[in-house]
């Protein structure tokens, strides 16, 4: 997988006998590699379920991350789906400090344009 993202976010646990280092990614950082896998490995179904239940986010660790990632689709995807949940840290996001890109993007063929973020999206997701 291409890594959408820069910087930090995980975290190191020791694991086995040996205590070998096992890394792990952030709920924050974990989302927003899942959304990079939209929709050739993950489904919007699954991401739409991950995403309602993200309630406890750190607004602080997702703006860094959000500021540093390239990929414009998963950014696209993550407001998309936090909008649709009306997540409460949302609203501690500077999204005017995000590069969301320009242009629409499809993200899968024969779906509905989000006029908001500009990508494809399945046509129940807009019924929201």
């Amino acid at each position: 997988m291409n890594d959408p993202l820069h910087g930090g976010a995980f975290n190191v646990l020791p694991w086995g006998q040996w205590d070998w280092p096992l890394t792990l990614s952030t709920p924050e950082r974990a989302i927003l590699e899942a959304l990079d896998q939209l929709p050739n490995h993950e489904s919007f179904d699954q991401i739409d379920k991950l995403m309602e239940g993200l309630s406890n986010l750190s607004p602080r660790r997702l703006q860094k991350l959000l500021t540093d990632c390239k990929n414009v689709k998963a950014k696209r995807l993550f407001f998309f789906f936090a909008d649709r949940h009306k997540h409460a840290w949302l609203k501690r996001l500077d999204k005017q400090k995000v590069d969301l890109g320009k242009g629409k993007r499809l993200v899968a063929k024969g779906r509905r344009l989000d006029q908001t973020y500009q990508i494809t999206v399945p046509e129940s997701f807009h019924a929201v």
